[in-house]
């Protein structure tokens, strides 16, 4: 199945009431699977063409035609779940403290930096003129077991791709460059995590590109997370604690390029992972 042939695909979702998955037969994965048993390059886009993610796939596309959008919110699920039905807490957080800036979260969970790729460059941030882009991802490239220099190399390539397509689709937006969250369920994989934000730091030039580091608030000098930042079960997602860190970082730096947030919010209705049967705490 072609690319072209994918997004056709996705767009013949149905996207009112109840969603009618297409008879054409998507090739076979899971939710947290790419696209290919083949490892593909970190900096090459790559569809997840699973059921599950074509249609959330579709569901972004749609929310990305409403426009209205002055932040817009890309990367995994870190930055899926915060602004997610299936997790009201968080998005309640989110509205805290969002609202009145128009933002909107894109992200989706799993996605390693090929995958975000393949969504910016099919449909999700064309048209959209988004004023600030804030990006977080490669923790999925990272994975659960530390690699090489050549690893660390690929997944800093992908980044460098993800905010050279943000800039080429978006250039009038300033873009925010999130440093990989520490976690803790390998801590052999915390030295590669530095050295890929180390990398990407060098990306900023203070102008279009800034760099924000968090870290040194999720967890001490060893790495070692603080008590309540992060998801208990995995050490990789953040709780609502570890959510605000975030938010606390990023809204000064909103407010100098946005303004302070306004009473009304213009910003799509929020999505969720179209599989959830319940929302989660």
């Amino acid at each position: 199945m072609r690319v072209v042939d994918i997004r056709r695909w996705a767009w013949r979702i149905v996207m009112c009431g109840t969603m009618v998955i297409p008879t054409a037969r998507p090739l076979a994965g899971t939710p947290a699977q790419a696209s290919s048993a083949a490892e593909v390059p970190a900096d090459r886009a790559a569809p997840r063409t699973d059921t599950n993610s074509m249609i959330a796939h579709a569901q972004l596309l749609e929310k990305a035609s409403k426009g209205g959008i002055d932040l817009y919110f890309v990367g995994d699920s870190i930055v899926r779940r915060w602004g997610a039905t299936d997790y009201p807490l968080l998005l309640d957080n989110w509205r805290h403290n969002f609202f009145g800036w128009n933002a909107a979260d894109f992200g989706w969970g799993a996605d390693k930096t090929e995958n975000m790729l393949w969504r910016l460059e099919n449909g999700e941030l064309d048209g959209v003129h988004p004023k600030v882009i804030v990006i977080l991802a490669g923790t999925n490239n990272v994975g659960p077991q530390p690699g090489d220099a050549a690893k660390i190399a690929a997944v800093t390539r992908g980044l460098t791709a993800i905010v050279r397509v943000c800039r080429q689709k978006a250039p009038e937006a300033t873009i925010i460059l999130t440093a990989i969250f520490p976690r803790n369920d390998n801590m052999a994989l915390l030295p590669e995590i530095d050295r890929i934000n180390t990398n990407i730091a060098r990306l900023a030039d203070g102008r279009k590109v800034r760099y924000l580091n968090v870290n040194d608030k999720l967890a001490d000098g060893n790495g070692r997370l603080f008590d309540g930042m992060m998801n208990e079960r995995d050490q990789l997602h953040p709780t609502l604690q570890g959510y605000q860190v975030w938010a606390d970082a990023l809204k000064p730096i909103l407010a100098v390029l946005l303004g302070p947030p306004a009473a009304t919010d213009h910003a799509p209705p929020p999505t969720g992972d179209p599989s959830a049967k319940r929302p989660l705490p």
